[in-house]
């Protein structure tokens, strides 16, 4: 089990959030197909509510903040200075939706978009660090970067958080892996769009762990959620693509414990 109660360091993946038109509705969607148990964090925080397994913080969901705003996972970074990761964003080719903001004592938070379009958010931790659990079934366990221009998208991310590459051939010529300096593991994937509908705009992919990814896919659509791809089985474990009633894209992966690594701190 990987229990962090450290801020991430500056790169990582660190947390993911989701906001739902009707918030009761999607609590039971992922209770029900996750696992998860959730923390309200009340009306100050338009009713934020942290998922959590074990006891531990996983993800985040929410009402939109303005009515029609589509849901959609969005994935994280940490950083220790979300000033100057706005900076440089900015600086090689990317974009701010809008400027660093505190969220009372939990952090500084932002959201940016990639050269090629695909937004993610960056979190600075102040109280809250963000995911207190990972590599366990019900938590993040790997996340990809689906990009119309991925070697663009390298060069942008390797220019602001610094990421690392590597080739993974079983994946295709334009996939590569991704790490943070400092850490010999990689912690996710980029690439091209993988077959997706033309038209289908760049965007990160969130993967949540499962101890029985059939069984996991059959809560899916037992709960009104969509199978887009159907558990297949892969040298790193059985993955399923899937959509919640919402139309919020995410996957489901039953890797191998033994390749998990260690991400306590």
């Amino acid at each position: 089990m990987s229990i962090r109660t450290s801020p991430w360091p500056a790169g990582f993946p660190c947390w993911a959030d989701l906001t739902v038109p009707d918030l009761d509705a999607g609590k039971a969607f992922y209770s029900s197909v996750l696992g998860w148990t959730f923390e309200d964090q009340g009306e100050e925080f338009g009713h934020y509510s942290i998922a959590k397994i074990k006891g531990a913080n996983v993800a985040g969901i929410s009402p939109p903040m303005q009515e029609g705003t589509p849901s959609v996972w969005t994935l994280y970074m940490a950083s220790d200075d979300a000033d100057k990761t706005a900076a440089a964003i900015k600086e090689n080719g990317g974009s701010v939706l809008f400027e660093p903001m505190d969220v009372g004592p939990l952090g500084r938070m932002f959201i940016g978009v990639d050269p090629a379009g695909a937004a993610f958010g960056v979190w600075q931790a102040k109280q809250h660090i963000g995911a207190g659990i990972v590599n366990e079934p019900g938590a993040l366990t790997w996340d990809d970067l689906r990009s119309t221009d991925p070697d663009t998208a390298r060069a942008f991310y390797a220019a602001v958080f610094g990421f690392t590459s590597d080739a993974l051939p079983d994946a295709g010529p334009d996939y590569t892996t991704f790490g943070v300096p400092g850490d010999d593991v990689p912690v996710g994937g980029m690439g091209g769009m993988f077959g997706a509908p033309d038209g289908t705009p760049s965007h990160w992919v969130a993967y949540f762990g499962t101890d029985d990814a059939d069984a996991a896919a059959e809560r899916v659509t037992a709960n009104g959620g969509t199978l887009l791809a159907p558990p297949f089985e892969t040298p790193y474990g059985k993955m399923a693509g899937v959509m919640d009633p919402f139309g919020a894209a995410f996957w489901i992966a039953q890797p191998d414990p033994s390749q998990q690594p260690d991400r306590s701190g």
